[in-house]
């Protein structure tokens, strides 16, 4: 697959993932070559728990700083995103809970980081919910999703959407993304997170009416039968034109060529027009959790 062309070599990516660089002048012939389609009888994986598909999320956005409190894992990112900053409550702590989440205050404390408590039900022990409750902890929900693979591969391209995968998320990429800011602690964290996972690509689409950076971006990260989507952003002067769909098609594509059959994403409860995009897109509804921000 073809992803970039700088300075007189051409970049490839081979069907293992790996980039491979062509000097131009070596070129002889080449020609466009579709994604390859995803095999009808490529059924989606069973559906893992809750507890399970949390963890395979959190390899895919893997925290600068993480120590293990039993089964409980704290995790830290200089404050860049709650899932890089809060603790996975997944599991035994090992200690009663009262105790458990002092321990959690104190660990983000001394990072000068507000604590945050990830709940999963289920998932986290019995009780968490009332525990956090009394310390008057205030919650976000957030929704899980999953879609088989297939069908996003197949979802409705936008005929002028040329879409172009990277390995890596470079300046004009980074610049439509929203949620670094100025902070250098937070882009270094965030420049780590998005690079974490055992696969990862970032795709952009550029389009010539619209300046500084990308028209639209994404990200996948695959891992065995599953791939994460996040980081999907669309400029926007850009949006209703069905850049995300095709963004998530082409990276669906690539998925589903290194075995993919499912896809997953976390989406805020309260983000509307994500949610809509997920319905038309066949994402379902699969569980809810919840961060619990700790009291001062």
């Amino acid at each position: 697959m073809f992803t970039s062309w700088d300075n007189g070599v051409l970049t490839v990516v081979n069907r293992a993932g790996e980039a491979v660089a062509v000097p131009v002048a070596e070129v002889v012939a080449g020609k466009p070559v579709p994604p390859a389609p995803v095999r009808r009888s490529a059924s989606a994986p069973e559906s893992p728990t809750p507890a399970e598909l949390q963890r395979i999320a959190a390899r895919g956005w893997a925290a600068l700083e993480q120590e293990p409190l039993g089964e409980w894992m704290l995790r830290a990112s200089s404050g860049f995103t709650r899932r890089g900053n809060s603790a996975q409550t997944l599991g035994d702590p090992g200690l009663p809970l009262p105790e458990a989440l002092t321990h959690v205050q104190a660990w983000y404390a001394e990072r000068g980081l507000p604590g945050y408590v990830e709940v999963t039900e289920p998932g986290s022990p019995e009780g968490l919910g009332a525990a956090l409750a009394e310390r008057g902890a205030s919650e976000a929900e957030t929704l899980v999703r999953t879609a088989p693979l297939a069908d996003l591969v197949r979802a409705t391209r936008h005929a002028d959407a040329d879409v172009r995968l990277f390995r890596t998320a470079g300046p004009e990429w980074l610049a439509r993304y929203q949620r670094v800011g100025g902070d250098p602690a937070k882009v270094k964290a965030a420049t780590s997170l998005l690079h974490s996972g055992p696969s990862v690509w970032f795709a952009s689409v550029s389009l010539p009416e619209i300046s500084g950076g990308p028209a639209a971006i994404g990200r996948a990260v695959v891992d065995g039968a599953w791939v994460g989507m996040a980081a999907i952003e669309v400029a926007p002067e850009a949006r209703r034109r069905g850049l995300a769909t095709a963004l998530m098609s082409v990276l669906a594509a690539r998925a589903a060529e290194e075995g993919a059959t499912a896809a997953y994403l976390q989406v805020e409860a309260e983000n509307e027009g994500a949610q809509a995009l997920y319905d038309k897109l066949g994402f379902d509804v699969v569980y809810r959790y919840r961060y619990a921000r700790l009291g001062s």
